[in-house]
């Protein structure tokens, strides 16, 4: 009797134990669960990113994967390919483990050295002569010129309000009528061009409140018009704004997307939206001869933490390709941002048709840069024009269903 006692209270403690795991694994399922479902709710510019997780799982591609399951399946690395060699265990656990990667000494680089970030970057597509030796590099201005302390007197201004015909298109067969679709913006809209002030030669001073990238949407937009597309060039002065609020240059962005945020629920027909600068590389890097004629070449920057920065690539590359094909070499190329310490969003979350575009360098002349807003209208007009009639093919079937 009392041997009975003792196992009945022996299995009861065991079922007691038993339901405390059980509750304790469930609580923690749906802990789990709950965290997980809170982080990814979380707005993109909250979100907990780690670039070195993210770097580790780039270099992880399809190819990998095949080699993977053919070293457990044998069968797999019987097929034809065209791999070179096998990649050794102790080289991939390495490069996983530490992000370095041998072959690019960036990967190192770019955790030692301060402010290395601006040069980083991926390549999405390369324009001819483009590579991790030219990058678009962006760097901000000394204090005392954010806050026009040492603003530069001007010069070579003859002729420069002047609009460039050179390009000029026929009557548009079509047009957007009174619609606006388009908008152009400038975060960094001081920044400007050596050749027009008078005493600089530090691109790190080619800055000012008036001859500046904003000179570069006026070319844009009569050149668009001209293809029948209404376009909005908001001029708002960030960099005032930024000084009103005693906000340093990195929250430039910050400023800028209240700015675009504001047009956006003020016109539901812009569909576009461009955000313009300037690069900082020199002349030799930024400028091609196409035709006879001088070009400021461009460059398509995306932002890589934007979640859906696939969207705004695809769109930037149909430019690129376009003019690959009509201005050869006038695209630098399309360029993923993704460094820790940038902003690598640049408001293209607000729209899948979201591009920011650096036009020339520090040392073009505005009539190189008007041929290339005349060109990179050309190639819009084109997509536009060609996006419209496949919508309108779409939707006409859909109507008469």
């Amino acid at each position: 009797m009392k041997n009975t006692r003792t196992s009945g209270a022996f299995l009861i403690v065991q079922g007691t134990s038993l339901l405390k795991i059980i509750a304790a694994l469930s609580l923690f399922i749906i802990l789990i669960f709950s965290i997980s479902g809170l982080l990814t709710s979380l707005k993109p510019q909250y979100r907990l990113m780690s670039a070195s997780v993210n770097q580790a799982a780039t270099n992880v591609n399809g190819e990998l994967l095949y080699q993977l399951m053919g070293w457990e399946n044998h069968h797999f690395l019987k097929v034809e390919n065209s791999w070179v060699t096998t990649p050794k265990l102790t080289n991939l656990v390495f490069k996983l483990s530490s992000n370095i990667n041998l072959n690019d000494p960036r990967s190192l680089l770019g955790r030692e050295l301060p402010g290395f970030y601006q040069f980083d970057g991926k390549i999405l597509v390369a324009g001819e002569g483009t590579n991790y030796t030219n990058m678009p590099v962006e760097s901000a201005p000394p204090i005392e010129i954010m806050k026009e302390e040492r603003e530069a007197a001007l010069q070579n201004l003859e002729g420069l309000d002047k609009p460039t015909d050179e390009n000029s298109a026929p009557a548009p067969g079509q047009t957007t009528g009174g619609r606006e679709v388009v908008y152009v913006y400038f975060t960094h809209n001081r920044e400007s061009y050596l050749p027009y002030l008078k005493g600089v030669t530090d691109p790190d001073l080619a800055y000012h409140s008036q001859i500046n990238v904003t000179k570069i949407g006026d070319q844009l937009k009569r050149s668009l018009a001209d293809r029948g597309i209404g376009s909005f060039i908001d001029k708002t002065d960030i960099q005032a704004s930024l000084n009103e609020k005693g906000w340093k240059f990195p929250k430039s962005y910050d400023e800028s997307r209240s700015v675009v945020q504001t047009a956006m629920a003020n016109n539901h027909d812009l569909h576009y939206f461009i955000d313009i600068h300037r690069d900082s590389q020199r002349k030799d890097k930024t400028t091609v001869t196409i035709n006879g004629k001088s070009y400021a070449k461009v460059a398509f920057i995306i932002g890589g933490k934007n979640p859906n920065y696939e969207k705004n690539a695809k769109f930037a590359t149909e430019l690129h390709n376009r003019l690959q094909k009509k201005y050869k070499g006038l695209s630098r190329g399309v360029i993923i941002k993704n460094a820790a310490g940038s902003n690598s969003i640049y408001n293209q979350n607000l729209s899948e048709n979201a591009i920011l575009i650096e036009f020339g360098g520090v040392d073009n002349t505005f009539d190189e840069l008007n041929r290339s807003a005349d060109a990179l209208a050309d190639v819009f007009s084109d997509f536009y024009w060609q996006a419209e009639k496949v919508n309108q093919d779409t939707e006409q079937p859909a109507k008469k269903q």
